[in-house]
């Protein structure tokens, strides 16, 4: 009997504990759990200000190699990042040598008729484009991180330097003193570049966008290709000025009588045979070689051709006498006074930065390419040291090129001693056989630059950046007309200011979205990219996709009232329940400023008039701290702060019921 009684306990126990669970369990589903925003951990203002500042200047950590290391390896360390070469030259062996010294003498082979011809396109005697391709190889070789860019005179940056040189001083009527404004340009560019690398200010020449850089750079290959008309066609009496509308007013006012039928067929003959080679080089991957030393053949074969018929005395023009010999040293002719040294501080800064663009982007591509990492900040401060030593060794700015980097990775470099093998080629050249140039026809260098722009002129990407982006598309084309048919600063100015115009306008002008349920899920989407998303009864919801800033604010508000507006007007018409609840999605808003908070209570205001409720849905923690701090949660109340759209829509819609 009392085991009997025992067991019924027992089991009136069970019961009681399975009405237990099952009550919960009912409770459970009639009152579903809800997670609410939780509040930051409030941190320390000055930890706060330091962990920003190293997620700006120092995002890649550049001291983590150093973490845990002796004294000794330390200081190893620490030379490997200034001196890069003494990493890879630990491991430099025959094979890496093969492949350096077959790339170095094809790049050399493309980059001393190139070198030649950029000088004439910065308006600088032709030595300068040999110095140019001799000294920062060089000093690059030593301390650039890249293995792959090849270094010397651009065409875009020659240009560039050209004309706003040319804005300056005469170069005909004051040769002397141009060429030291050039010096004191490539000086301060050497400075902007290191300064930016010390300071780790890379970032700032992300501000120029794909889509402008390549209107820019097609811009400009335009205007170099119209400028080498003069000498394709053999003009005397040619404009200074780089617009297309300029250069071919000379060029029809010379016609047919100031053009040289011996200029043209020289030109003609070598540009023809240069395109044919590149097509090869395109076409035939293990033939690339035939085109790079393409240019190298025609100047010598030009040459070769001028000096056994004189036909320098019949009307051909030829490349003035170059002086033989390694570069002298300038230092003692840079401006630090007077007007030209603030022509040379501000032509330096602007071609400094464009320089610096071609080559960083260049370098990330290779990189990218090989699989190992390009340390931005640390290339800046190579090539600022670069331009610094060849501003005092008769050099102008100098950058990576990619047409000779393209080569370079294609003949099969394997560090950066290419460009060493590259600089002693140019050295045997200046030290052996610079007045055989005496002889070079003005259109055979011409029809190489001619040749090595068309590069620059990318229609394809045009095309899809058209296809992607309009307003991409917009800026590309602002770029290439302003470079086309005004000058280079007007094009790079244009491409400046409608980059900085793409990053403004979603701050000023953020993109927002009415959200609805897609069906049977409990997803919230954009009504426009999902048509069959469906609105919820009484409810509006909208997203914000920006920040909400001062320069913004007033737009968000009054876009969010302009939609319950139209949503209200609809229902109106077409006697439906009107709208009680606003909910904004603010996933999305990554921050918020005072004048963002104010709007926010302003729209409030306007909903409390209209007898809506402000409901919010999954703010950010700096941006539910900042609503927590300015008493915006009171304002609105902290049960109306939901985690999702769901469950924000979950406890509006029962309320929704009830007052219906």
């Amino acid at each position: 009997m009392a085991h009997s009684s025992m067991d019924e306990e027992e089991l009136e126990t069970k019961e009681i504990d399975v009405g237990r669970l099952q009550s919960s369990r009912v409770y459970a589903e009639e009152v579903p759990y809800v997670p609410k925003v939780e509040m930051p951990i409030k941190q320390n203002l000055f930890k706060e200000i330091t962990a920003a500042s190293k997620e700006m200047f120092f995002p890649d950590d550049p001291l983590r190699e150093f973490k845990g290391q002796p004294g000794s390896k330390k200081f190893v360390l620490g030379l490997q990042s200034i001196f890069p070469i003494i990493e890879w030259g630990r491991n430099y062996n025959l094979i890496k040598l093969k492949g350096d010294l077959i790339a170095g003498l094809t790049i050399a082979s493309l980059s001393i008729p190139q070198g030649i011809g950029y000088a004439k396109l910065a308006n600088l005697s032709p030595q300068y484009g040999l110095y140019s391709s001799f000294t920062p190889p060089l000093v690059y070789a030593f301390l650039g991180s890249s293995r792959d860019i090849a270094i010397g005179p651009v065409a875009v940056v020659s240009l560039l330097m050209g004309t706003m040189l040319r804005s300056v001083i005469d170069p005909i009527a004051n040769p002397a003193e141009y060429t030291r404004l050039a010096f004191t340009a490539t000086f301060f560019a050497g400075i902007t570049q290191a300064a930016l690398g010390f300071f780790r200010l890379g970032f700032l020449i992300d501000f120029l966008s794909h889509a402008t850089i390549i209107g820019y750079m097609g811009g400009a290959a335009i205007t170099i290709g119209l400028q080498q008309l003069k000498g394709f066609l053999g003009i005397v009496n040619f404009t200074p000025n780089g617009d297309i509308v300029s250069v071919m007013t000379s060029v029809f006012v010379a016609a047919p009588h100031g053009w040289s039928w011996q200029n043209i067929l020289i030109g003609a003959s070598f540009l023809i045979f240069l395109l044919i080679t590149k097509y090869i080089g395109k076409k035939y991957k293990k033939l690339f070689w035939v085109s790079a030393i393409a240019p190298f053949t025609s100047l010598v074969l030009a040459t070769f051709f001028v000096y056994i018929t004189h036909a320098q005395k019949n009307g051909v023009q030829t490349v003035s006498n170059i002086q033989k010999g390694i570069n002298p040293l300038s230092a003692n002719q840079l401006y630090f006074t007077g007007t030209n040294l603030v022509s040379g501080i501000r032509i330096g800064v602007v071609a400094g930065m464009i320089a610096l663009t071609e080559s960083i982007a260049i370098g990330r591509t290779f990189a990218s390419v090989n699989d190992y990492q390009l340390d931005g900040n640390k290339e800046m401060m190579s090539l600022g040291v670069m331009n610094l030593v060849g501003s005092v060794t008769s050099c102008y700015v100098t950058t990576g090129s990619f047409s000779r980097s393209a080569v370079n990775y294609m003949a099969g470099c394997k560090t950066a001693a290419s460009n060493i093998v590259m600089a002693i080629i140019v050295l045997l050249v200046l030290e052996l056989i610079t007045p055989v140039f005496a002889y070079t026809p003005n259109a055979v260098i011409s029809a190489i630059i001619i040749s090595a722009v068309l590069s620059l002129i990318d229609i394809k990407a045009a095309v899809q950046i058209w296809k992607t982006d309009k307003f991409d598309f917009l800026a590309c084309l602002g770029a290439f007309i302003g470079t086309v048919f005004d000058s280079v600063e007007i094009g790079l100015l244009i491409a400046v200011t409608i980059s900085f115009a793409k990053i403004l306008l979603p701050f000023t002008r953020p993109p927002t979205a009415i959200l609805g349920n897609i069906p049977t899920t409990t997803v919230y989407r954009d009504i426009q990219q999902y048509p069959e998303a469906t609105k919820v009864p009484g409810v509006l919801i909208v997203r914000i996709d920006s920040a909400i800033y001062f320069s913004n604010s007033n737009y968000v508000r009054e876009r969010i009232l302009r939609w319950l507006t139209d949503e209200e007007t609809q229902l109106n018409a077409k006697n439906l329940p009107r709208i009680q609840f606003l909910i904004i999605e603010m996933s999305p808003v990554i921050d918020i400023d005072t004048s963002g908070i104010h709007s926010m209570e302003e729209l409030n205001r306007s909903l409390q008039k209209r007898n809506v409720k402000l409901v919010i849905a999954n703010p950010g923690p700096k941006v539910m701290e900042k609503l927590h701090a300015s008493k915006f949660t009171d304002l609105i109340g902290d049960e109306n702060i939901f985690l999702t759209v769901r469950d924000a829509v979950a406890k509006c819609a029962p309320q929704m019921l009830e007052e219906v």
